[in-house]
C-alpha cells in the first residue's frame, strides 16, 4: 500500500480515476486544498487513489480509529533519529515540546502538562479530583477510559441518558450535577466517539461561566483537529478567559498519526497543573514519541493533507451510507457511527470475510456501528463491498 507520493497541484487534481458511482476523488479535494499543495514536496504515504486489496494477513483495518495514512515523513525521520539516543530521557526536548504546546493553545507553559497519551491525561485528571463521595458525570454513550478509571478510584458514575441521534444532553449532565451534593467531575469528549458528533460551547457556556464550587469540567478534544463545524470551538477559549474549572486533554494519536507512540499533553490553569502533575509519570514519556510530536507540529502541510485525506474518505463512506440507505450521523471526525442493516456480530463477520474490520459493540447503541475512516483507496474498497452486500441482499 506504501508507495512514494509526490504531492503537487497536479497530482493531487489528477488521480487515476478511481470513481465510485460517478463519485471520483478528484471531485472530492477543494480548491481551497489545491492552494495549499502547490508546492511540491515529496511524501511517502498510502496511495489515495488507488482502490487497496487486502487480504487476510493485511485487512483494511477500520475499527480503532488510527489515522491510516500514516504518521508526517518528517516526524517518522524524526522517531528514527531518535533511536540510538533512546537510552537517554528526553529530559531536553520535552520542555521543548511542551513550548511549543503552549504557544500552539496561546497559554503559559506552566499550563501544560506531557502525558503518555489521552489515556494518562484521563487518569492522572480523575485521580487528582477524587474526593469523599465524588461523582463521575457522563452522557450514557461516550468514551469508556472516564468510566474505566472512575470505576478504579471507586467513584459513583452518574450516566445521563442521549437525547434524539445520542446528541448530548447537556441540561441533562447539569441537572444531574445540581441535584448531587458532593463533588463532581463532569467528562466531556467533544467530539464524542463513538458518535463523532460535536457540540457548540454556547451549549454549556453559561454553566461553566456560574463557576459551580463543586464542579470540574474535563473536555476531552482527541479528534478536534479533523472537526469542519464552523461553530466548534475548543475549550481552551475558556482557559485563555481565565476559568479555573476546565481541564482539557490532548493527543498526538489521532491527526498526527502517532497513536503508538503514545504522547499526549493536558492544557489546564497552573494550580490544576500543579496538581494533576503528582499523578502521572513524570519524564517518562517515549523519546522518539517526543521527537516525533515536535517534528510533527511543524509540518503544516502534512496536518493539511492528513486532514483532507479524512475529508475525502468521510465523503466516500457518507455518499456510500446514504445510497444504501443506511442512516449515520454527521461526522466531524475520522469514524462514522451508523445504524446496522442486520445484527452487528453478522454484520461484522460478513466484512471480516471481506477483510474488513470495523467497530466493537457500543451499548446501549446496541444496532449501531463505528467505522473509522481509511484512507480514500481503503474507502474505495469497503464501498465497493458494502455495495455488493446490498446487491446479494446480505445487508
Amino acid at each position: 500500500m506504501d508507495a512514494n507520493l509526490n504531492i503537487s497541484r497536479r497530482s493531487l487534481l489528477t488521480f487515476s480515476g478511481a470513481a465510485i458511482a460517478g463519485l471520483s476523488i478528484n471531485q472530492l479535494l477543494s480548491k481551497a486544498y489545491a492552494q495549499e499543495v502547490q508546492k511540491s514536496i515529496a511524501f511517502s504515504l498510502p496511495m489515495l487513489d488507488t482502490v487497496v486489496t487486502p487480504d487476510v494477513n493485511n485487512p483494511v483495518r477500520l475499527n480503532f480509529n488510527e489515522n491510516a495514512l500514516g504518521m508526517s515523513p518528517s516526524a517518522k525521520q524524526a522517531a528514527i533519529d531518535a533511536v540510538p539516543k533512546a537510552n537517554r530521557y528526553a529530559k531536553a526536548e520535552m520542555p521543548i515540546l511542551s513550548q511549543s504546546i503552549a504557544e500552539h493553545h496561546n497559554v503559559s507553559e506552566k499550563q501544560i502538562l506531557l502525558t503518555a497519551g489521552s489515556s494518562e491525561g484521563i487518569r492522572s485528571t480523575i485521580a487528582a479530583f477524587v474526593k469523599p463521595n465524588t461523582q463521575l458525570v457522563i452522557p450514557e454513550l461516550t468514551y469508556s477510559d472516564g468510566e474505566q478509571f472512575a470505576k478504579i478510584f471507586n467513584l459513583k458514575i452518574t450516566k445521563v441518558p442521549c437525547l434524539n441521534d445520542w446528541k448530548i444532553d447537556i441540561n441533562g449532565l447539569r441537572k444531574a450535577v445540581e441535584a448531587y451534593q458532593g463533588f463532581s467531575i463532569v467528562y466531556l469528549v467533544n467530539p464524542n466517539n463513538p458518535t463523532s458528533t460535536v457540540f457548540g460551547l454556547p451549549e454549556i457556556e453559561s454553566w461553566i461561566a456560574s463557576k459551580p464550587n463543586n464542579t470540574i469540567f474535563i473536555f476531552d478534544e482527541a479528534y478536534a483537529e479533523f472537526v469542519n463545524d464552523p461553530t466548534f470551538k475548543s475549550a481552551d477559549n475558556f482557559i485563555n478567559q481565565g476559568y479555573e474549572n476546565i481541564v482539557l486533554l490532548k493527543t498526538f494519536s489521532k491527526i498526527h498519526a502517532m497513536a503508538g507512540l503514545r504522547v499526549g499533553y493536558v492544557v489546564s490553569s497552573e494550580v490544576h497543573i500543579k496538581n494533576i502533575s503528582q499523578y502521572v509519570a513524570g519524564e517518562k514519556l517515549n523519546y522518539c514519541g517526543v521527537c516525533a510530536a515536535l517534528a510533527s507540529m511543524k509540518d503544516k502541510q502534512y496536518l493539511t493533507y492528513s486532514k483532507k485525506a479524512v475529508d475525502v474518505s468521510r465523503e466516500i463512506m457518507e455518499k456510500t451510507l446514504s445510497d444504501l440507505g443506511l442512516h449515520y450521523l454527521k461526522s466531524e471526525t475520522n469514524f462514522i457511527f451508523h445504524q446496522t442493516p442486520i445484527n452487528l456480530n453478522e454484520y461484522r463477520e460478513l466484512m471480516k470475510q471481506k477483510f474488513i474490520l470495523i467497530g466493537r459493540d457500543f451499548a446501549p447503541a446496541t444496532n449501531w456501528c463505528r467505522i473509522s475512516l481509511g484512507t480514500p483507496g481503503e474507502m474505495l474498497y469497503v464501498a465497493n463491498v458494502m455495495r455488493e452486500l446490498k446487491e446479494q441482499g446480505k445487508i
